[in-house]
């Protein structure tokens, strides 16, 4: 093999790597939305009722299925690890179709087989926040 076809390769075989990463699901270490445990990650009036939004610094989605009921779950798709790009009626990952349905999480099309994990969060006014632990940990 040439020096030449050997930089490609290995050129090629990194830039795969760094694809699948960035649909990997990075198990064994702390998740995204750990670090913003305790801290407010919306607020009411920013969440629609009978939609949502993701805030993609934690990698969680936080959905108002019904007016004053707020739910939050990971942003990291139980398909193939990729992040939530959206939500309107439904939470949706758009690297591969995947739906859930922002009541309970569970998944309304597929690939993806397994519900998002749901999180738990308090209501403080207008705060929205993260708690600092699960409930029933």
């Amino acid at each position: 093999m040439s020096r030449r076809r050997l930089i490609g390769a290995a050129g090629a075989a990194g830039a795969a790597a760094l694809g699948a990463a960035a649909c990997g699901s990075g198990e064994g270490g702390p998740a995204p939305h750990d670090a913003l445990r305790g801290t407010v990650v919306a607020q009411t009036g920013d969440i629609p009722v009978g939609g949502g939004d993701v805030v993609i610094k934690g990698k969680l989605v936080v959905t108002q299925p019904e007016k004053g009921a707020f739910k939050a779950f990971s942003a990291v798709c139980t398909h193939a690890g990729c992040t939530i790009q959206e939500v309107e009626r439904n939470i949706h990952c758009l690297c591969h179709g995947s739906e859930f349905d922002i009541a309970t999480g569970e998944v309304r099309h597929g690939p993806a087989d397994s519900p998002l994990k749901e999180l738990s969060i308090t209501v403080d006014g207008t705060d929205i926040v993260l708690d600092e632990k699960e409930r029933g940990a």
